[in-house]
Formats: C-alpha cells, structure tokens, sequence
C-alpha cells in the first residue's frame, strides 16, 4: 500500500519503526495542578497567571532522569512541550521575558532536555502550540481566557505581529538545539464558530511559511498534521482507532495515538482515574497492530520529577518491554484475523500472538496461509507445540478436529507470569 506521506517531509521510517513514545507536559500549569486548560477553563488574567513564574522552581528537575525512566519503559522518542496555550517558554526565547530563564529555576530547559536526550540516543520531539493566551496580539476568540472580559476585548490586537512571533519562535526552536526528529504542533480550530468569533486555523498561523522555515533549517524532519494543511502525521488523541487508517484513495496513514497516563495532560495529584501499566502496554500492542504510533503522556510535577505513581508504571511497562520488545519495534498489522482475545503484529518472517486473555490450552488460527518454522513464548523462548490437520484426527474421537487450513497452538494451563503473554511464530512460506 502506498504511503500517505508529503514529499518534501523528511524520512519517516525511524517514527514507524520505533512506535513508542513519551509525551511530556511540563509548564507553569502544573503548579495549579488541575488541567493544562486552566487558564482559559477558570478564566484566569494575564496578569493574575503571571504570578506563578514566580514559583517554579523546579528544584527536583533532572532531564538525564527523565530520559533514563523514558528510555528503560522502552520508549524510542520524546517529546516535550516548548510552549502550551499558556504562553510560557521552557527555552531562552530572545522574543519573550515570558519564559523559564526568569523563574526561580533559572535555566533552559530545553538545552538540558537534548543533551540528556542525545547522550542516551533517544529520539527528540518538539511540542509547540500554536496558541498563545499571554501574548498581547493574540486575537480574542471564544477559547481565550479574556473571552468574556469586556474591556480587554476592546484592545487593539494586530495578528499579524503575533505571526511575527510564533515564526520567530519556532525559527530558534530549529536553529538553536541542533538536529529535532519531530516537530508535533498544537492546533488549528478553523471549523470553530462562536458567532462573535471565529477559530484559527492555517492561514491564521502563516502555516505554510512556518512549514518551510521549519524544512529549510531540518530538511529531514517529521511534522504531524495539526498546523491545519491536512499532512504529516495524523494524531488521533484520547481514543484508539478501530482498525488501520487509510486515506479515502487507500494510502497508508502514518499516525500516533494520543494517551494520557490520567483524563488529563498535566500533572493532576487528585485525579485517580490513572491507566494502570497493563493498560498501557495493551494500547501500545494494539496500536501497532493497527499500525499505529503509541504517544503516551506523563505530566511531571511542578518540582520536576515524576511522582511515584507514574514512576512505578513506567518500570512496570519497561519490565514487559524487556522481554517482548521484538514484537513491537519494526512490527505492524498482520493481515491475518486475529484469534480471539488476541492482538497480531508482524515483522518479516515473524508473527506475533499478543494474548490479552490466557484461554484453556488451545489457540486457533484459522486460514492460516503459512508453513510455520518454529512457535515459541517470546519471554523465555519456550517451544509452543504446534498441531495442523492430520487425516488420522478423523477416526479418533478423543482427539480434536482441526480443519485443513487451521493452525492449533497448544498451551499449558497456567499462564505465564506476564501481563499480555506473546507467542513468536516463524513464517516458513505461503502455503
């Protein structure tokens, strides 16, 4: 099948390989501690909100840490937000005094984030949105924080110097830091109409003059689909594809799903509706047997570390990575059904039985269009007995009847000690 993929984009066969991710949100939102959409959510001034730059701190940062927690989870990139709707800079923005370099903490994150990144070989992603509710010339709408306030609505705002802006921005971003793989914006609103306003979209972004600044500097990058031009990579968020996307003619999406470890990007210590490892590690299989990319959010708190909670799932999913990590980096959709309960992924001469739940002693794998080499549990490569149809089953009424084009896996009862067990079987030919 054909890609769906922009020429002028850069390579994207690393992101499809590596289809694990980390998405951190880290700003002046999590010291509120709610939701990243706070200042707009409560109504919050600009000027009230300008307070917190006073108290973060971020005393417990460690960017070689993060990367560390990222890189043994098993995930293959990260990208960390460099500008949420809030406004606030986590670099040294020559543009801006809004920025971390005038906190408490005093220095650039983003400079201590790629290098730790590098020194691990971990692949470096940018959020950036393209909203920004602290900026003077940012138009009012009706998602802006100043939305109902009479006398602010009145001020003269000039778009255009806020395109001013966001281009200057997004050119340090690309030029400062050395090579970024990804570049993952956030978004246009176009569609939204609130009668007194309407949304933003790409020309209100001066998308395409952004898309080659961005090109020109990093001729190699990946981008993802939210600058409002209908390309790059699709990011589905908050919800899981029902099966592999394509476009209307048939071509192939490259796309990542979205997830947060709670309802929430940020760090929220009150909001308990958190994914437990074995969820995660459910999704991630899922996603790529859809073909997809699993981004998967962590909100650090506002002292800079991932709480315990996080950091305890985070090792749980990196234990499970260990042993079955060949059936997701380099895999994809199998194009075979899956037995029941199970999820397939495949890669070359190799297909993959994710169990999600343990069933009594026999999987079934019905037009099954392979000789098979060998089937063995990929956590400790034990030898998985494999049973195809034998014309002798027919005349013998105690032994079960497989049909001529199944495969029976025969399994023990008990299941093995991990949460989604993975069956490696190796593909001789098509039959």
């Amino acid at each position: 099948m054909q890609l769906d993929w922009p020429e002028h984009y850069g390579d994207p066969s690393w992101f499809i390989h590596d289809r694990f991710g980390m998405f951190i949100h880290w700003g002046l939102y999590s010291l509120r501690a709610k939701d990243e959409w706070i200042m707009t959510q409560e109504k919050i001034s600009k000027e009230e909100y300008e307070q917190y730059l006073e108290q973060f701190e971020a005393d417990l940062f460690d960017a070689k840490k993060w990367v560390k927690q990222a890189k043994q989870s098993g995930m293959k990139y990260i990208v960390l937000t460099t500008k949420h709707h809030e406004g606030f800079a986590l670099w040294d923005s020559a543009y801006t005094d809004y920025k971390i370099t005038n906190t408490p903490y005093g220095k650039d994150v983003l400079k201590e984030f790629v290098e730790a990144c590098r020194e691990e070989e971990m692949k470096i992603g940018f959020y950036h949105s393209v909203i920004d509710w602290h900026h003077p010339h940012f138009t009012i709408d009706g998602l802006h924080p100043a939305r109902e306030d009479e006398v602010v609505k009145q001020e003269k705002r000039d778009m255009k110097i806020y395109q001013e802006y966001l281009y200057n921005q997004v050119e340090e971003l690309v030029t400062q830091y050395g090579k970024v793989d990804y570049f993952w914006f956030d978004f246009s609103y176009g569609e939204r109409d609130w009668g007194w306003s309407k949304g933003k979209g790409a020309e209100d972004w001066r998308a395409e003059e952004i898309e080659a600044l961005i090109l020109k500097h990093q001729p190699h990058m990946i981008i993802n689909n939210r600058l409002g031009l209908n390309h790059g990579v699709y990011t589905p968020e908050q919800y899981q594809p029902t099966g592999v996307l394509t476009t209307a003619d048939n071509k192939q999406r490259v796309w990542e799903a979205c997830q947060t470890l709670n309802d929430r990007w940020t760090y929220n210590p009150n909001n308990l509706n958190r994914k437990s490892a074995e969820m995660i590690i459910k999704l991630l299989i899922d996603t790529v047997s859809k073909d997809g990319n699993l981004l998967m959010n962590f909100g650090p708190t506002a002292r800079g570390n991932f709480d315990e909670a996080s950091s305890k799932i985070l090792q749980e999913i990196g234990e499970w990575m260990t042993y079955h990590k060949q059936s997701i980096y380099g895999a994809g959709p199998a194009e075979l059904a899956p037995p029941q309960d199970c999820r397939l992924t495949k890669k070359e001469d190799r297909l993959f039985i994710h169990i999600f739940s343990w069933p009594f002693r026999t999987i079934h794998l019905k037009d099954f269009p392979y000789e098979i080499n060998y089937a063995r549990f990929l956590h400790d490569y034990s030898e998985v007995p494999v049973k195809r149809f034998d014309p002798e089953d027919l005349i013998h009424h105690d032994r079960p009847v497989i049909a001529e084009n199944e495969v029976v896996l025969e399994l023990p009862v008990i299941k093995p000690d991990y949460v989604v067990p993975v069956i490696e079987i190796g593909l001789k030919k098509r039959i």
